[in-house]
Order: structure tokens, then sequence, then C-alpha cells
């Protein structure tokens, strides 16, 4: 796997945050607090689509988007998975990975130029970044994803978590304990 001549493109290093390196692609958090968005990027100079990979790293960027939507899974309430890949405004070629939830900013549409991004402040960047991590890091996928669904069953109230905690303007930094970002 060739990453000689890859270089980010700058709209998606405005918008993203790192996470982690994983064998073919940099992991990427969406700097947009109204979604758990990941973005993976294929470190290869000059793809657009994912048709543009070799076969046998098609199959290596499909195993990372699932290592990366079970990480999201884990760490953030998740009504419906949402995965893109559509390049109409950023050609690189890249993987969006969003945790939707039912009456989110831009339910039941598509997060993509849906109102005004709004960015996440540094302590709730680096919680959610170094859980994702943990979960990235962590051996095992399928024990991340049915620990996932676990700690999904003993959430506090699946429905309404994620306003209560945005109603609490001291915990707003801070990770609740069943998880909704």
């Amino acid at each position: 796997m060739n990453e000689t001549g890859f270089a980010l493109d700058p709209r998606l290093a405005a918008d993203t945050l790192p996470v982690a390196s994983l064998p073919l692609c940099d992991v990427r958090l969406m700097n947009d607090a109204r979604y758990p968005w990941l973005v993976l990027v294929p470190r290869r100079a000059g793809l657009v689509e994912i048709a543009d990979l070799h076969e046998d790293e098609r199959a290596v960027l499909w195993q990372e988007v699932n290592r990366a939507a079970a990480a999201l899974r884990a760490v953030a309430r998740c009504d419906k998975l949402n995965l893109g890949a559509l390049g109409n405004i950023v050609r690189q070629l890249h993987v969006h990975v969003v945790a939707r939830v039912e009456g989110d900013a831009a339910w039941p549409g598509p997060v993509w130029g849906n109102g005004q991004a709004a960015a996440r402040g540094d302590s709730q960047a680096r919680l959610l970044i170094a859980a994702l991590q943990r979960q990235l890091a962590a051996p095992g996928t399928p024990d991340a994803v049915s620990a996932a669904a676990s700690d999904r069953r003993k959430c506090c109230r699946p429905r309404t978590c994620l306003s209560a905690r945005r109603s609490s303007a001291s915990a707003r930094d801070s990770p609740p304990a069943c998880g909704p970002w």
C-alpha cells in the first residue's frame, strides 16, 4: 500500500479533527457537534472514487469503515448509521460514517449541506476523540460491537438523554455514562 504523494484535501483538514490512522485510512472527526460523524480518508494520492482502489484495498476500506462504525456506535447514541462517499464538493476519496438519532437537526434528511456546523468545544472534542481511539484500538471489533449494544440497552433514557444532557450547563463538556455525543 503506497502513501507516496498523499496530501489531505485542505477542506477536509479544516473541517475535521484527527482521530487515528488505520492501515489504509486516516480516521477523522467532523467538527460539527450536531452529529457524531467520522470521515475515513484512504492515504492514497489521486483517488476520487472507491473503484479507483485496487480490489484488495477496497476490501480493507470496507473493513475499516465497519471498524469505524462499530467504534462510533460504541460511544454515541445511534438510531441509524449513515454511510456515504459523495465527493461532489471534496473530490478526494473519503467515506462519511454518521451516527443519526431520530429528531436530530437534519432528520430524516441527509446531514450534508443541512444548516450551519456547530463547532465542538475543545474539551468535548478531546473526550470524544479519546473514546473513539480506545474503541478503535480495542482488540476484537465484534467485542466492541457487542459491548456497544449492551451499553445502549443500559442507557438511562435512550430517547431523552441527549436533550436532558444539553439542559445541564455543567454537563455540556463531559460525556454521559450512556453515550450521546
